[in-house]
């Protein structure tokens, strides 16, 4: 349920009806847009009669949310969530970012990818310390060691870095070397243990669709981060599992429009993962990029052939700095 505020509300008649909400059990999320002020209205909403509250002075309409996802709802946000990864970095609205580097941390060639990558035109850094491998001997990542190679490349280069976290236990080791993004993949899309964890947190998450997840399943995997008081949430198209077996995943594109019209989350596109090969990954970053994607997740590595994982999709570096020039001009040709 959404209350939209009359004008002529004051800041103590607004106090004084949130109080009056949560006395019944109910959070309150109060969005503030340029035209309106709207109040969401999360719980038991059937304990509450709109037609009383469209009797109070300060409420102008009072309407119905019928998705299950609440906060995640434009209804309830109707304005472009804008996300801080840091280092001045903004994700969302007007803000478009390209995050790039290697699927794995694999040693002293991060630094050198990772440089390659900013010189380029990215302006955050990918790389995995902790894999989650389809095969339980098929190498899992350099754990502790892999996050902290990542905060000497951030510390070089002044750019965020985002890195995915498989285990709630391991939530200590990313907050204390300030992780600037957390980043849930595919498998854990729906481990709500792990998103709940990282809801209590303040720290960003670039939360990845499920291998075959729906669109409304993402949108509740996000609520459910959001629900525990972490506001800070990136959706992720990465391609889902379907009859095709050309390209690894069926790259969704329609899922960046929709995802747009029904949250006001930043929504990022991940090529890379989505067509499982080299040689498509950059037209469909530029798809995605004209499709109104608020950023790009590409995987880079200077040696794709000898990568630890996912060799087959990365991009060499020049390949890589060819496709951020075309993205910038897609996006000009798009302002």
């Amino acid at each position: 349920m959404i209350a939209v505020v009359k004008d002529s509300a004051t800041e103590e008649q607004l106090a004084h009806f949130v109080s009056w909400l949560e006395a019944k059990g109910l959070t309150a999320h109060i969005s503030r847009g340029e035209d309106s002020t709207i109040i969401g209205l999360v719980g038991d909403t059937s304990l509450i009669d709109p037609f009383l509250l469209e009797g109070m002075d300060i409420i102008e309409r009072v309407q119905r949310v019928s998705e299950p996802f609440k906060a995640a709802n434009r209804k309830f946000h109707p304005a472009d969530t804008v996300i801080d990864c840091g280092y001045g970095v903004q994700l969302g609205g007007d803000s478009f970012q390209i995050i790039a580097g290697p699927c794995s941390v694999e040693g002293d060639n991060l630094l050198p990818i990772a440089r390659a990558c900013k010189q380029a035109g990215a302006t955050m850094l990918r790389g995995g310390a902790f894999k989650p491998r389809t095969s339980p001997y098929s190498n899992q990542g350099m754990g502790a060691a892999g996050l902290d190679l990542l905060c000497e490349a951030r510390e070089e280069l002044q750019m965020p870095i985002v890195t995915e976290i498989l285990d709630p236990r391991d939530l200590e080791l990313f907050v204390d070397r300030k992780i600037d993004v957390l980043q849930i993949g595919a498998r854990n899309s729906q481990n709500f243990n792990l998103l709940k964890e990282v809801g209590k947190t303040q720290i960003p998450v670039l939360l990845k669709r499920g291998l075959s997840g729906t669109i409304d399943e993402l949108l509740m995997s996000a609520e459910y981060i959001m629900s525990e008081g972490n506001p800070h949430v990136i959706l992720c198209e990465r391609g889902i599992r379907t009859y095709e077996t050309r390209t690894r995943n069926t790259f969704d594109l329609s899922a960046v429009a929709v995802l747009q019209h029904l949250s006001h989350l930043p929504v990022v596109a991940d090529p890379s993962h989505a067509v499982g090969y080299t040689r498509y990954v950059g037209k469909m970053a530029l798809a995605a990029t004209a499709a109104g994607a608020n950023g790009l997740e590409i995987e880079v590595h200077d040696n794709p052939s000898a990568a630890w994982s996912d060799g087959g999709q990365a991009l060499t570096p020049d390949q890589f700095a060819r496709v951020c020039s075309q993205v910038r001009a897609i996006r000009a040709a798009l302002a």
